[in-house]
């Protein structure tokens, strides 16, 4: 019989009770349709992994991250599951959200309209398209 998995659930509960400024203030600004009525969720289980952010309908994982991520091997394994599970993932660092917002949301924006469709890898911003 198919139903909750509860281990996951919890897990997706304890992260989501321990993000940082940067998450809970982007979370602000996505939660509830705010940003161009895209629906987003928190803690989304995505194979084994865990996305910051999601939304389903265009399939897009935001992900903020702290310096700690700088050249991670384990970003970029997770990256790639989750563009070959079909979604695309956007990762900014927990400065960039805390000091630029704007600029994040119209990216994430542009992201979700198909403007910003190459993949990028700069010094505020990670984008690997989905497979």
């Amino acid at each position: 019989m198919r139903g909750p998995n509860e281990t996951r659930t919890e897990r997706a509960r304890t992260l989501r009770q321990a993000d940082n400024d940067a998450e809970r203030l982007l979370w602000r600004e996505l939660r509830g349709r705010r940003l161009n009525g895209l629906k987003f969720v928190r803690q989304l289980p995505i194979d084994r992994y865990f996305a910051d952010f999601a939304c389903r309908e265009v399939r897009l994982v935001v992900e903020v991250d702290g310096h700690q991520h700088v050249g991670s091997d384990y970003d970029r394994v997770r990256n790639a599951q989750m563009a070959a599970n079909g979604w695309t993932v956007a990762r900014f660092w927990n400065s960039h959200v805390l000091h630029e917002m704007r600029s994040v949301l119209e990216t994430i924006v542009a992201i979700a309209e198909g403007r910003l469709n190459e993949p990028v890898v700069s010094i505020d911003l990670t984008l690997v398209l989905a497979s």
